[in-house]
């Protein structure tokens, strides 16, 4: 197997805690000064991420709507709009690219950097994380209620740094560090970093964090004191990590990856074409050295179906395919015909369709609203205290955001 040279045994974490929270409160600046919580993007009724001071009145992620609510009544609750994220995440990983072309994603908010040969352009770790921050700072990343200046100008919100041999070290560094600031591990104190540090840092279940506990095994260096073969077993191969993880044994190398330029088909509609037809598809390509290739088909019986669409193109692309290789490819609807009970040509079933048409519905009705009274007066009823006699305590209003 070749070997991956996108791969560094130093790294540094860069990680910031509740990044989808933080990136809803730059949006809404007001979520700062309120107990507030994110909706899990898989379900409306469970909590995904909880504010400080919602969870000092005993709201805690993995909560269902009501428990949270039951213990904080004021809680203002959000829903999720995990695009979003994933820009602003995105906009992370590319200013760390440019620091170094080893970077790994390692979940929503923490990514890391492999700093291997970045001492001969930038020096010490400390100049090598000073750089890192200051990438960050000029990437436009918004994080809490105001741009990210600087880990001085803005340590509420900003980005904990930790950095060491190995991904495991530089996290549990970033772990310990204030916000805005870094914890530099420097070769050969890694084993007495390590030791004072709780088996929180560890990737556990459950369980195995419980029995650990019932052990009397509360920080790393308590665990890396037993013996290996006495952890392995008791809990099997993940024993033997989590032990060479805590006794400093293990190098995980952070693991970049190529970045290729995605390839993206994206629609662009100058006027909504809910309940029409296509009547003219054409496809278009631009092929190297400068070639072209187009195919344009008129619909006998206009239509929302995929397949009827797509047949007249694989029709003459069987007959004229195209001469070179393919550089670039648009498919444009060009002419449309009104009235439609098929299927919407982007929904998977009749009931998707009819849940796409009520969404535009709200969402135009929404902003109609908006425009005429300056705010929003559309909520959405959940259901938190299905047992309550109280009515008023059976439901609760949140902003309502198609």
């Amino acid at each position: 197997m070749p070997r991956n040279h996108l791969a560094s045994s130093t790294a540094a974490c860069c990680w910031i805690p509740l990044f989808a929270l933080r990136c809803e409160e730059a949006r809404r600046p007001e979520l700062a000064s309120q107990p507030c919580a994110l909706l899990a993007p898989d379900t409306s009724r469970r909590i995904w991420q909880v504010s400080q001071l919602a969870r000092r009145a005993g709201a805690k992620p993995g909560m269902t709507v009501s428990q949270a609510i039951g213990l904080c009544p004021a809680l203002r609750l959000c829903e999720p709009d995990p695009v979003h994220y994933d820009e602003q995440f995105a906009r992370l990983l590319a200013a760390l690219s440019e620091v170094s072309p080893v970077v790994e994603p390692a979940e929503l908010g923490r990514a890391y950097v492999g700093t291997d040969g970045l001492e001969k352009l930038y020096g010490s770790p400390q100049q090598i994380v000073k750089e890192i921050q200051l990438r960050i700072v000029n990437c436009g990343l918004r994080i809490g209620n105001s741009h990210v200046q600087s880990a001085i100008d803005n340590p509420q919100f900003a980005i904990r740094v930790g950095w060491g041999h190995g991904k495991f070290v530089s996290w549990v560094a970033a772990t310990r560090a204030r916000p805005g600031e870094a914890v530099i591990v420097q070769p050969g104190e890694e084993a007495a970093f390590l030791s004072s540090q709780p088996l929180a840092v560890l990737s556990l279940d459950p369980d195995t964090h419980r029995r650990l506990r019932q052990l009397g095994i509360a920080t790393l260096g308590r665990l890396a004191a037993l013996p290996q073969e006495a952890v392995v077993s008791q809990f099997g191969a993940a024993g033997r990590r989590m032990w060479r993880l805590a006794a400093g044994e293990v190098v995980e190398r952070v693991m970049g990856r190529e970045a290729p330029e995605p390839i993206v088909a994206a629609l662009a509609f100058f006027a909504p074409v809910a309940g029409w037809r296509v009547q003219v598809v054409r496809v278009r390509a631009e092929l190297e050295h400068g070639a072209s290739w187009l195919v344009e088909a008129t619909l006998k019986d206009p239509t929302a179906d995929r397949d009827r669409i797509a047949a007249p193109l694989r029709t003459r692309l069987e007959q004229a395919p195209p001469a070179g290789a393919v550089e670039r490819l648009a498919v444009e609807f060009t002419a449309f015909a009104p009235g439609t009970a098929e299927l919407q040509l982007f929904a998977r079933d009749a009931s998707a369709a009819a849940r796409a048409g009520r969404q535009r519905a709200l969402r135009t009705a929404l902003q109609e609203i908006q425009l005429r009274l300056k705010r929003s007066l559309l909520f959405h009823i959940i259901e938190v205290q299905p047992w309550s006699r109280l009515p008023e305590r059976r439901y609760a209003l949140i902003d309502y955001e198609p």
